[in-house]
């Protein structure tokens, strides 16, 4: 069985920047594919960042995204890491982070097999 937690989320005005941790349970973190959705009040979740097995960058990002936010990971920590900078009140919402046991990675819902509860951001304008 494997549990992901996200934690980080808050209150932060346009310019800022969070970081949100994603902690992993279950076997070696090393072999998941990890990414980051959001979902803002009343919209359908969307695809944020993606890193396959055992990269230490980003496979995919989302262009709303780029140049802003960036996806890490701590190995010994089994953490997954969202970097985000330069935030603006269009990056409200609730952040999920996802996993897949391997390579396989992608940027829909349905290519993820495992989910944490979600983490709420806000950005004041």
């Amino acid at each position: 069985q494997v549990h992901l937690e996200e934690s980080g989320g808050g209150l932060v005005q346009a310019g800022g920047s969070l970081k949100l941790s994603c902690a992993v349970s279950g076997r070696s973190f090393t072999t998941y594919s990890m990414a980051w959705f959001r979902q803002a009040s009343g919209k359908e979740r969307e695809f944020v960042v993606a890193a396959k097995a055992w990269s230490s960058g980003p496979t995919y990002i989302a262009d709303s995204v780029k140049g802003r936010f960036t996806i890490s990971r701590d190995n010994a920590k089994n953490t997954v890491y969202l970097q985000m900078n330069s935030l603006t009140p269009e990056d409200t919402a609730v952040y999920y982070c996802a996993a897949n046991l391997g390579p396989r990675v992608g940027v829909r819902v349905s290519e993820y097999d495992y989910w944490g509860q979600g983490t709420q951001v806000t950005v004041s304008s």
